[in-house]
């Protein structure tokens, strides 16, 4: 898994970004990625709006190509199945964005969330969960909110 994880970002993504902390980028991405796959992956089923939703928000953050985003969300699936919690995912958001960038991925888990046009439970316990776990105080987490309800 390592091995693929680094592959992907050696062929794919790293000649664009020789700057430095590009590794600690792509671990970024890669937690991002997996943050929003599992919020598809919180009710019943995965819908298209949703997978072009998490695409969309995927190459507009990062800056990748459609190509990369499909094999960085085919890593992140597989990162997420091998977790046994979202503390690795959340730690690296943690000390890597600011305050306003996880706000930010807290309002793109509320876009994957509102992208099928139903907001479930289990993705409402999610939210709340991965809110706190980035220290997102609770008025950033209903304005994030409010803000995806409006844009959908």
């Amino acid at each position: 898994m390592i091995a693929g994880i680094r592959n992907f970002f050696t062929q794919m993504i790293e000649p664009g970004a020789k700057e430095p902390g590009a590794a600690s980028q792509h671990a970024l991405q890669l937690a991002t990625a997996a943050l929003l796959l599992e919020m598809m992956r919180m009710d019943s089923a995965v819908t298209a709006e949703e997978t072009a939703a998490v695409t969309k928000l995927l190459q507009g953050r990062f800056g990748l190509r459609a190509e990369d985003v499909e094999t960085l969300l085919v890593l992140a699936a597989d990162e997420a199945r091998q977790a046994t919690d979202y503390f690795q995912f959340t730690s690296l958001i943690n000390k890597n964005f600011s305050a306003g960038q996880k706000i930010q991925v807290v309002e793109y888990l509320w876009q994957v969330a509102y992208a099928d046009g139903h907001l479930d439970a289990h993705e409402q316990h999610f939210m709340r969960k991965i809110a706190d776990l980035l220290y997102v105080p609770h008025a950033d987490y209903v304005a994030a909110k409010q803000r995806a309800r409006e844009s959908g």
